[in-house]
């Protein structure tokens, strides 16, 4: 909701067009509810909006089912409206908190080099924002906004790493997020001078 708001207010300075998207995953009874809450929300900006409701295969880990399954439905919305990016919310705690999961389960340098700003038709225009910059922008524009109750089960490991792992590393140091993220962008061999500012910094975005 963040990243649409922040899209829409821009659209227009730097000329390109814009549309909105949900997945409705068919695994949560409340999803239907809170498609509702973003297509209000898009209509609002005057972003036109749409939505598909999919089927998860059965296999083992879900997220990454859910996944797969919701880039196949994003790539077939884009295609429909002519859409030559696909830009998601990923942001730098996001990256961090995968290259951690990488770690855990053993990976080398070119395992680390996870969610650049840009990857095919992806990008990621709020990657160098802190989830902390993001929640205050929310606040201060009284953005509306649901919780998927998934991000707090302990069965996922990346719930785990967030809530156990990530605040005893940054009580040791406050900017090892940052320190992770640089180390992805090296990893992916993105030069320094490329590496872009936190949109969010400051409480700054209006």
């Amino acid at each position: 909701m963040a990243l649409l708001h922040v899209l829409a207010s821009i659209r227009k300075s730097f000329a390109f067009g814009l549309f909105a998207h949900g997945v409705d995953h068919g695994l949560r009874p409340g999803c239907a509810a809170e498609l509702d809450m973003a297509e209000a929300f898009a209509r609002s900006l005057d972003v036109p909006f749409d939505r598909t409701k999919i089927s998860v295969a059965s296999g083992g880990n879900l997220q990454a089912r859910a996944r797969t399954a919701r880039w196949i439905a994003l790539h077939s919305a884009a295609a429909r409206v002519g859409a030559g990016r696909i830009a998601t919310g990923h942001h730098a705690d996001d990256r961090a908190e995968t290259m951690m999961m990488r770690l855990l389960r053993g990976t080398g340098m070119r395992g680390l080099a996870v969610l650049p700003p840009a990857d095919g038709d992806r990008i990621r225009p709020m990657l160098r924002a802190r989830r902390s910059d993001i929640d205050a922008h929310v606040a201060r524009h009284r953005i509306p906004h649901s919780s998927d109750p998934s991000n707090a089960d302990p069965r996922f490991l990346r719930t785990r790493v967030r809530q156990e792992l990530f605040p005893v590393l940054q009580r040791l140091n406050p900017r090892f997020v940052e320190h992770m993220c640089a180390l992805a962008d090296h990893a992916a061999g993105i030069p320094r001078s490329d590496h872009g500012a936190n949109p969010f910094a400051g409480q700054e975005a209006r």
